[in-house]
């Protein structure tokens, strides 16, 4: 089937753009910069989980993808936050 030889370039690209986004994490310019770095780097480990859901068909990895998604968008939030206003809680 087509799925199962696009899958693993599909993985590789994700797990590449998963270290380009750790880097500019690393490597930031700014702390705005790092804070999307983080962002993309929750996206991407999540496509990953997603691929890698498919690629065994358990659906373990689209909860645990779930989770990411959830805590990834509050985490960005209070980032977001912290940024703009010096807190998170006002």
């Amino acid at each position: 089937m087509i799925t199962a030889a696009v899958l693993p370039w599909v993985g590789g690209a994700f797990a590449v753009a998963l270290l380009l986004a750790f880097f500019r994490l690393l490597r930031g310019s700014s702390l705005v910069d790092r804070v999307l770095a983080l962002d993309t780097l929750y996206v991407n480990a999540l496509a990953l989980l997603i691929v890698l859901g498919i690629a065994l068909g358990d659906p373990v990895y689209f909860e645990a993808a779930l989770l990411i998604a959830v805590f990834g968008f509050v985490g960005t939030v209070a980032a977001s936050r912290y940024l703009l206003r010096g807190s998170v809680v006002e």
